[in-house]
């Protein structure tokens, strides 16, 4: 493997290769296929944030892919940000269609033409939907398996409420469901930002998108959740009759976390130089057993192997034994590149005693584990690992972090390929010159103002010398 440290972009695209987590070779450019061992993971993603959204009252339902060209219209800035990276239908066999249909981008102008139909009275609010999808956009930027492509998978939820400050509560919401999933349980920290009004989703009041630190020092955007206010409900005409039977346009959010996008963020933060390391509740193999037989032992250590593996399975623990021919050392290397958690090593002495070496494939530790006491101590191991590997990830993204109080040191900051906190004339319309100025002079983007804990302005913006009114932070994104 190359090195994850001095070459990244190499390491990244050598391990889905090696790993076989996706196949580039599909002839239409920008579209990949994910391979078993890749779905197999983000799968266990989607169920466990599908979970998480139905513990907090979401519903599921699924939408159509095809959108009518009508509805984007519908709401001027939303149709502005989406139309140029949409794929269009325009024919059923030989016939022309009689209006373009879209192939669904994202799905508010599919799903809000519906919810001014579901949506009548207080009582039907709040509502909180939630549907589990591809979405296509027609990207320009350079494609990357599970970075970026033409084609990716995710969730959308869609709510709508009858107050301004539900809403409010429901975007906190959604940002504490991100830290609970995909720092708590899939061990990757980021930074919540709002964005600056000139990087606000199309149609949103405000936008506040979750950053991860990849390990080039470039950003990659995760989940993102949106104020929509009143913009979509008025025109796709959501409203409900209040309590005096008058009628109000509702106030809407929605949130979308990218699982294709939050599975390249798990492999290149755990991931080593010698292939994925595999947070326990996601791998498809949570532990491999791998016979050592010296000849004439074979019949006794394959039998103890396939007597250890189903000992696991019982359990509850996805287990398997290796019994293909190849060395032990070419196995070993086989499932350190697959990311599996534990290896239990299994030879003559091991099958004679019952006590077995068990490797961590996180950490490299060995132990030694009587065959009594493997489930328990697999499962407690199972719980420290994810521990661990959220206690070096958030060292490794504290790491990243920085301070610049002019344009010469931002861009020496952004060199050591850090997340940088910089004094900014304003986050809104009237910083979008400055941060045109830092993309220029840096190639950093500004990523927006922290959303917590807040942070005081202090200083002059770096760029334009006037009086700081927010800290923003800058990187290089993908």
């Amino acid at each position: 493997m190359k090195s994850k440290k001095s070459d990244f972009s190499e390491w990244y695209t050598e391990l889905t290769k090696e790993a076989k987590l996706c196949d580039l070779r599909y002839n239409v450019k920008g579209f990949v296929v994910f391979m078993p061992w890749s779905v197999a993971s983000m799968k266990k993603m989607y169920s466990i944030y599908e979970a998480e959204l139905e513990r907090t009252g979401h519903k599921p339902a699924w939408f159509p892919a095809l959108i009518p060209e009508s509805n984007f219209h519908k709401e001027s800035k939303h149709v502005e940000g989406f139309t140029p990276q949409v794929f269009w239908v325009e024919k059923a066999g030989d016939n022309v269609l009689e209006e373009r249909l879209a192939m669904r981008p994202t799905s508010e102008t599919a799903m809000y033409s519906m919810y001014s139909l579901w949506i009548q009275g207080k009582a039907d609010l709040p509502l909180k939907i939630y549907h589990q999808s591809q979405v296509w956009r027609y990207e320009t930027k350079a494609t990357r398996p599970f970075i970026r492509s033409r084609e990716f998978y995710w969730i959308e939820s869609h709510d709508a409420f009858a107050t301004l400050a539900e809403a409010e509560a429901q975007v906190h919401e959604d940002m504490t469901m991100s830290r609970n999933v995909i720092f708590g349980q899939f061990g990757v920290p980021f930074i919540f930002f709002e964005r600056p009004e000139w990087d606000k989703f199309p149609g949103a009041v405000h936008t506040y998108a979750a950053d991860c630190m990849m390990p080039d020092g470039r950003v990659l955007q995760l989940p993102s959740t949106h104020l929509l206010g009143q913009n979509f409900a008025k025109p796709f005409d959501v409203k409900f009759l209040n309590e005096k039977g008058e009628s109000e346009y509702v106030y809407q959010t929605c949130y979308g976390p990218a699982i294709s996008r939050i599975y390249a963020a798990i492999i290149s933060t755990h991931g080593d130089d010698s292939g994925l390391v595999l947070p326990y509740a996601l791998a498809p193999i949570q532990a491999i057993v791998v016979p050592i037989p010296k000849k004439g032992t074979e019949d006794v250590v394959n039998a103890k192997a396939k007597e250890v593996a189903e000992l696991l399975v019982s359990a509850g623990i996805r287990a398997e034994a290796d019994y293909t021919p190849n060395t032990p050392g070419f196995k070993y290397n086989h499932w350190e590149m697959q990311g599996v958690p534990f290896r239990i090593e299994i030879g003559g002495r091991e099958a004679e005693s019952g006590e077995l070496t068990v490797a961590r494939r996180d950490n490299k530790a060995k132990s030694k584990v009587k065959q009594s006491e493997l489930v328990a101590f697999i499962q407690k191991e199972g719980t420290a690992q994810i521990a661990d590997l959220k206690k070096k990830a958030q060292a490794e993204f504290d790491a990243r972090l920085s301070k610049a109080g002019d344009m010469h040191e931002l861009e020496a900051e952004l060199g050591k390929g850090k997340l940088v906190a910089v004094p900014f004339c304003s986050s809104g319309k009237e910083g979008k010159g400055c941060a045109d100025v830092v993309k220029e002079k840096t190639a950093g983007d500004v990523r927006g103002t922290r959303f917590e804990p807040k942070e005081h302005a202090h200083g002059n913006c770096v760029v334009c010398g006037k009086q700081a009114t927010v800290i923003v932070y800058v990187a290089s994104q993908y």
